[in-house]
């Protein structure tokens, strides 16, 4: 990963680097994809998928799942970590058009390396107003909607976020995911999409002490998900409470942006938000994903942004897949649907 600002251009970090890199061995690599090719459909029973999972990462080398775990566990660990050489399902079919999920794969080694990093993060959850409530997220380019704030678009850049959900009592940061792990099954045309996360302790170090503390005023609205506003709101803006950008600890801030819109509330929010999406750019790190990589994205420490990139529509688009996790279910428990346990209105 390289320090960027949001055009690509290279720039040094305030802080040391936020990241770490967890490589697996090729040997560890190919037992870990030779047991993952014998698995079903973890959707099926995604319970039982969930448990045989966590047997089989559970035999990583010591070393390298204690680094897993501790991304999870402590507050004072990078909010990015990238684990590079992970199996690969041996073919791939086109990339859906429509978001996927895709009909016509036949194994599913990339759902258990997703899952399985997943369940050593926590629960894996579905949201029904993003991808239907599906676990395992699909995302790909879409043609109607590249021009978007949301994961179907590649001809805008997606601004720096935290992935947020509607809810009823008003606050949109409170039920999200707790991580993120987004996985690479296939990367753009030109290998050029770039992932960028920006840690909320190095965006703090870099903001003039007055712009933070209008940012960690209850100074702004956060604006739905694109797929709540798209689906559900018919296009109208369905806007949170006042809150702040950045909350809690000095030494161990949170921090949320909507990549749908945030509504400043005064003309010195607006500009203290102009400041943090400009600061966001300057402490960012980019990787560009390939296939193999996941991201494990802490959704809390820090935000994360996506460049342009060209799609073609052809079946071979860039191709991701994306889990919703929390350390524990339980105090989301007003929002489960009857039908489902881990799914959440």
């Amino acid at each position: 990963m390289t320090a960027t600002t949001d055009h690509g251009v290279p720039a040094a970090p305030v802080l040391a680097p936020t990241f770490r890199e967890i490589a697996l061995p090729d040997a560890v690599r190919d037992a870990l994809g030779e047991q993952l090719a014998k698995l079903p459909d973890p959707n099926t029973d995604i319970d039982r998928s969930s448990t045989r999972l966590l047997q089989i990462f559970a035999d990583l080398p010591t070393e390298l799942l204690q680094q897993i775990l501790d991304f999870g566990r402590h507050i004072d660990t990078p909010g990015v970590s990238l684990v590079s050489n992970l199996p690969v399902d041996a073919d791939l079919p086109d990339t859906p058009s429509d978001g996927g999920p895709s009909r016509a794969k036949k194994t599913f080694v990339a759902e258990g390396v997703l899952l399985g990093l997943s369940g050593l993060l926590g629960e894996p959850m579905g949201v029904l107003t993003e991808k239907a409530g599906q676990l395992v997220h699909d995302v790909i380019p879409v043609e109607g909607g590249s021009m978007t704030q949301t994961n179907q678009g590649s001809e805008v850049f997606l601004n720096f976020h935290s992935d947020i959900m509607h809810d009823v009592i008003g606050r949109y940061d409170v039920a999200n995911p707790d991580f993120l792990v987004l996985s690479c099954l296939r990367p753009d045309h030109e290998g050029i999409a770039g992932t960028f996360y920006a840690d909320a302790r190095d965006i703090q170090a870099a903001l003039p002490p007055e712009t933070l503390e209008t940012l960690r005023s209850p100074l702004f609205r956060l604006n739905a998900p694109g797929s709540y506003v798209r689906d559900v709101a018919g296009g109208q803006d369905v806007l949170s409470e006042p809150v702040p950008m950045i909350n809690g600890h000095q030494d161990y801030p949170e921090i949320a942006i909507s990549a749908n819109g945030v509504h400043p509330l005064t003309s010195g929010a607006r500009e203290a938000l102009d400041t943090l999406q400009e600061v966001c750019g300057q402490v960012a790190h980019q990787v560009q994903l390939r296939p193999g990589q996941a991201l494990l994205i802490n959704n809390r420490k820090g935000v994360h942004a996506r460049s342009t990139f060209t799609a073609r529509y052809d079946g071979q688009d860039r191709w991701l897949q994306r889990t919703y996790v929390r350390r524990s279910l339980w105090n989301v428990r007003y929002r489960v649907t009857d039908e489902n346990r881990r799914v959440h209105y």
